[in-house]
């Protein structure tokens, strides 16, 4: 009779399974980073969206004041010749006026006028200043204003044709206007901040 011999098996030391443990927890590690990847790229994206809504949202802000301006004029020149703290207007550019915050001593943008809250969120304010650095006349020596003069013909004069179109020389005012900065904060969601600023006349 034959007797098979028995060999006796060799211990195991799991060396597979620490090196699959390791693989897994690397791989975890990965996905981990990634998905904090993407939500960073998401938060981004997002952030720079609110950003663009805000600095959209200031067109409404410099309409208003081109619009208290036109009125004013129209209703009386004159009291743009002196500050109207009421209605965020101001008759001198302020000279030192920190608008944005990069200074000790801000501006404080609870006097300024408060034009509304769009439907995205943002609440839009302005101020307005005249360019000149004091008040009074703006045709006054001591105001020193920046202005632009235009200078034209009193009538305009029939220029060429082309096809259908007309085109004329039309006479350009004479009269000397004044500019005025319109400075437009725009706060909206995630505490989205915005400045934006033009020049009127």
């Amino acid at each position: 009779m034959n007797r098979i011999a028995r060999v006796p098996r060799k211990a195991q030391r799991g060396v597979i399974l620490f090196v699959a443990l390791i693989v897994l927890v690397a791989m975890s590690l990965t996905g981990i980073a990634l998905i904090r990847s993407v939500d960073t790229n998401v938060l981004v994206a997002g952030n720079l969206a609110f950003r663009q809504g805000a600095t959209a949202a200031a067109d409404w802000g410099i309409e208003s004041a081109r619009s208290f301006l036109k009125t004013t004029i129209i209703a009386n020149k004159a009291a743009l010749d002196n500050d109207n703290p009421a209605a965020a207007y101001y008759a001198t550019w302020q000279s030192g006026l920190d608008l944005v915050g990069t200074t000790t001593s801000p501006f404080n943008w609870g006097g300024s006028q408060l034009v509304g809250t769009d439907s995205a969120g943002n609440e839009v304010r302005y101020v307005l200043h005249r360019m000149c650095e004091a008040s009074g006349a703006a045709t006054s020596a001591g105001s020193n204003c920046v202005k632009a003069s235009g200078s034209g013909g009193a009538t305009g004069t029939e220029g060429s044709t082309k096809g259908t179109v007309s085109y004329s020389t039309l006479a350009l005012p004479a009269s000397t206007v004044v500019y005025y900065r319109v400075t437009v904060r725009v706060l909206g969601p995630r505490n989205t901040l915005s400045f934006v600023q033009a020049m009127l006349k």
